[in-house]
């Protein structure tokens, strides 16, 4: 497991949102595992180690300042103090971790704001495609668990006091104890302790207040009756069935001969007759509307060729009175032409000449225009303009007469139709007989139908009373094998109880002997005196440590300086990490403490890049100085480095990349 990103947003001092890269990662190829977070007392280290075990854990986070508070009152502690009573508070941790033999990346979103619903925050967790899978936020806390148990937790994200309380203790405390047990799997054989006792004490109960079982020739007489009366009962639906059919088929008789006999039509005498009403109405709107045309025009159509004979003449006429004007009026412009050439100096043989020319050019012009017989017509330009308008109306008063024409033929058929109608209809005393045959038929199906239903039901409650008499014969077999069984369990529980207290002391010693070897490689490999202790044994009970010597005596925990037991703490922590199978990340707050300059380089050199793949380190300027903080960067140790700045007149702080206090 890797921590890649924490997200902050209004949560605590940290104002705003503010991200920090958490991946050992420099480049594809290349990490480092320390992450380097510097900041002083009381500017927001602790806070982002509680930032990260509240995206974990959400209420059951132990976080460092929630003390005794209501999950609502630690989060409406947690908001930024400077922001928005509105605006939303916000945590995101990015992880990835091996699932199935993949890597999978998954983002805690937990988001709330001042005063929050409920009291409780909304929790998101996006995937690697960018969703949100709706099942894993129902399951997150069981689905944490099986990657960092809460129990353990302490035990990787742990600050210096946390490693001061265990160095100064002759047995752990008991959140130290219980994340001890989880961690190196004692607490199954408790559980599966616990889980046994339970059973014995339900099996126990289950015989002592067992009832005397049913008599079971009652229950099988009781069966064969019933079996009995579910055969007859579905003989009589089978009755009923085919009676309703031949009913059914009665009723379909009695409505086609109330179809074909007229029946039908009759009940739908008055319809029939409405509508006769109703076209014989609109034939007469139609026969109005020719009436209308007949009065207009329309007699006109009678004599279409005399007013074509009219039309034609009149435009003749009209056009022979246009040529006569225009003659006119170009023998007066030849006149004044003569006239004028008579007053020049022009012979009167060319004077002569001339006019002879014109008068033959003007009869040549309008020799084909000749009128053969005389205007009879005389008709000027409105009157026949009132004949054109005339002849135009009188078309379209023809087409309108078809149209209607057309309209009251269709009208006349539709009338004839429903005529006949009527008078297939059956007369009204042998509708009546038709109908009530009808009738009669239908009421008999329903009845039918609902004496079958009736049986139906009854039928589906026998079957159901059978199938309770089967179960209860059933149970009483089984009943009998469970009492057995139960008295089976009781009397094997104790022999298993004693294997299982057996397996239990076996595990403990296997995994201690384990743990004692490694807390014992760990601490001579932090500490510069190699003589000091030769072997480390743990209790089994208490899991407190006892040293000793090279020559096998014991060495009194007080003989040992406060930066020894400091150290000691940790090779307690750092062998459980190693037991445990577990490969996830280390991080730890003020994580020197009280330890003397040669104690401190030690731990430097040797702890912090081999304590996990990731290491984040949260240290004031006095811890990680400058001297150790050269010390890492000249051993790539560091991938990551950031200064948490606290700015006290605001009280809020700033996370900045790529910086430390040197």
């Amino acid at each position: 497991m890797i921590f890649l990103e924490l997200v902050l947003q209004n949560f605590g001092p940290y104002s705003g949102k503010q991200v920090i890269n958490l991946n050992p990662k420099i480049d594809d190829e290349n990490s480092r595992p320390i992450i380097l977070l510097g900041g002083m007392n009381g500017g927001g280290k602790t806070t982002l180690m509680d930032a990260i075990r509240l995206a974990l854990y959400g209420a059951r986070a132990q976080c460092s300042t929630r003390g005794n508070l209501s999950y609502s009152d630690f989060l409406n502690q947690c908001v930024n103090n400077k922001i928005d009573p509105v605006a939303d508070t916000r945590i995101e941790l990015l992880f990835e971790h091996i699932e199935n033999d993949k890597p999978i990346k998954y983002r805690v979103v937990r988001s709330w704001t001042k005063n929050p619903k409920d009291g409780k925050d909304t929790l998101g967790i996006l995937g690697d495609s960018d969703t949100w899978p709706d099942a894993l936020v129902n399951i997150w806390d069981e689905y944490i668990e099986n990657l960092l148990p809460l129990g353990i937790s302490n035990l990787f994200l742990f600050d210096g006091e946390q490693v001061k309380e265990l160095a100064e203790q002759e047995t752990p405390p008991p959140v130290v104890v219980d994340a001890i047990r989880g961690l190196l799997g004692l607490e199954l054989a408790d559980r599966l302790a616990v889980d046994l006792d339970i059973l014995v004490n339900r099996k126990l109960k289950e015989v002592g207040n067992s009832k005397d079982l049913a008599n079971l020739e009652e229950i099988e007489t009781r069966l064969t009756q019933q079996q009995e009366d579910y055969q007859i009962t579905g003989e009589k639906l089978e009755t009923l069935k085919n009676q309703v059919e031949e009913l059914e088929q009665k009723q379909q008789e009695a409505f086609d001969k109330f179809i074909s006999e007229g029946g039908k039509i009759a009940a739908e005498r008055n319809q029939l007759e409405l509508q006769q009403d109703t076209k014989t109405a609109e034939i007469e709107q139609v026969r109005q509307s020719m009436c209308e045309l007949a009065a207009d025009v329309l007699p006109l159509a009678l004599i279409p060729n005399l007013l074509n004979q009219a039309q034609a003449q009149g435009e003749k006429e009209f056009r022979h009175q246009q040529v006569q004007i225009s003659k006119d009026l170009l023998i007066e412009r030849d006149q004044r032409l003569l006239n004028w050439l008579n007053q020049v100096e022009i012979s009167p043989i060319q004077v002569e000449k001339i006019q002879s020319f014109l008068i033959q050019d003007v009869d040549s012009l309008y020799a084909k225009t000749i009128q053969i017989e005389a205007p009879w017509l005389l008709a000027d330009d409105e009157t026949l303009s009132q004949l054109d308008n005339l002849i135009y109306h009188l078309q379209n008063s023809k087409l309108a007469a078809k149209e209607k024409l057309a309209i009251l033929k269709n009208k006349e058929e539709e009338i004839n139709t429903l005529e006949r109608q009527v008078q297939t209809a059956a007369a009204p005393e042998d509708y009546t007989k038709l109908r009530q045959a009808l009738e009669t038929a239908q009421n008999q199906v329903v009845e039918a139908k609902a004496n079958y239903e009736t049986i139906r039901r009854r039928l589906a409650e026998l079957e159901t009373t059978i199938a309770k008499s089967k179960r209860e014969l059933s149970d009483y077999t089984v009943e009998n094998i469970k009492h057995k069984n139960s008295e089976h369990i009781i009397t094997s529980a104790a022999k298993v109880q004693n294997t299982l207290k057996i397996f239990r002391e076996k595990l403990t010693l296997r995994k201690l002997n384990k743990l004692e070897e490694e807390v014992k490689n760990c601490f001579l490999y932090l500490l510069h005196k190699s003589d000091l202790v030769h072997r480390i044994t743990i209790d089994t009970k208490t899991f407190s440590l006892l040293l000793y010597d090279l020559s096998g005596k014991p060495v009194p925990k007080h003989r040992l300086s406060a930066g020894e037991k400091q150290l000691l703490a940790i090779a307690f922590l750092w062998g459980l990490a190693k037991v445990s199978g577990h490969r996830l990340p280390v991080a730890i707050d003020t994580p020197l403490g009280r330890l003397d300059s040669s104690h401190r380089q030690n731990l430097v050199e040797r702890y912090f890049p081999s304590a996990s793949h990731q290491v984040i380190l949260l240290s004031t300027d006095t811890e990680i100085g400058k001297k150790e903080v050269e010390t890492l960067r000249e051993n790539e140790a560091i991938a990551r480095e950031y200064l948490l700045k606290y700015d006290s007149s605001t009280r809020q702080t700033t996370v900045i990349e790529n910086q430390y206090f040197w």
